[in-house]
């Protein structure tokens, strides 16, 4: 089972929804929980989940990683997201049992390298969870990509337009992959921002998110 920190919803009571969380490479739980309490009050009844990476980083002395990224090329990731996702699927339908909720009601919402594994994830699950949210990430695809979509829920991806990290130009060309594979994709650039995630961008994944799960 994978390390968490979670935070209650803000309306109190038990929850009925959830955000999982997956950080960046390097990063861990404490990370992205920080996030909560700038989408909670539009969200009051959701519960978030911030999951520590399944490894420890081989890129630096602490942190977490998802998997490494070592060979930055188009088919070792692959490869690697590959290998690590039937332990996030097994820590989401553990996640499922334990709350009581259906998978309708779940959203995942990533960044960078949590970002590649939430879509990566997500988007091969046996039933829809209710949205992915990817900030400052990349669409991890190949020829078959199209193919080996199980699951279609609504996407929304932000980018810093001067991200140094992961180009900028990987959101659009995600969502033209996404959206050749069916999938309804909803996107935020933001001007002058680097590999990070600003006020605007928070406002848009919670505005997002409070639509689905009314939906």
């Amino acid at each position: 089972m994978l390390d968490t920190l979670s935070q209650l919803p803000h309306a109190g009571g038990p929850p009925k929804t959830l955000v999982v969380m997956l950080h960046g490479v390097g990063s861990n739980k404490e990370d992205l929980i920080g996030l909560a309490p700038y989408i909670a009050p539009a969200l009051p009844h959701t519960a978030f989940i911030s999951v520590d990476g399944v490894e420890d980083c081989d890129m630096a002395p602490t942190g977490r990683q998802w998997f490494s990224l070592n060979d930055r090329s188009p088919a070792r990731m692959m490869s690697e997201a590959a290998r690590t996702a039937p332990t996030v699927h097994a820590f989401l339908d553990q996640l499922l049992i334990d709350t009581g909720i259906d998978e309708s009601r779940m959203a995942l919402l990533g960044f960078s390298q949590g970002t590649m594994m939430s879509l990566y994830v997500g988007l091969r699950r046996k039933k829809k969870p209710a949205a992915i949210v990817g900030f400052s990430g990349a669409l991890l695809a190949d020829e078959n990509f199209a193919v080996t979509v199980t699951a279609k829920p609504p996407v929304l991806l932000i980018h810093g337009q001067e991200d140094g990290v992961v180009p900028f130009a990987a959101m659009p060309r995600a969502k033209g992959q996404l959206e050749a594979a069916g999938i309804t994709v909803d996107t935020l650039a933001c001007p002058g921002l680097a590999h990070s995630i600003d006020e605007a961008g928070l406002r848009r994944a919670a505005q997002f998110l409070a639509g689905v799960f009314s939906a």
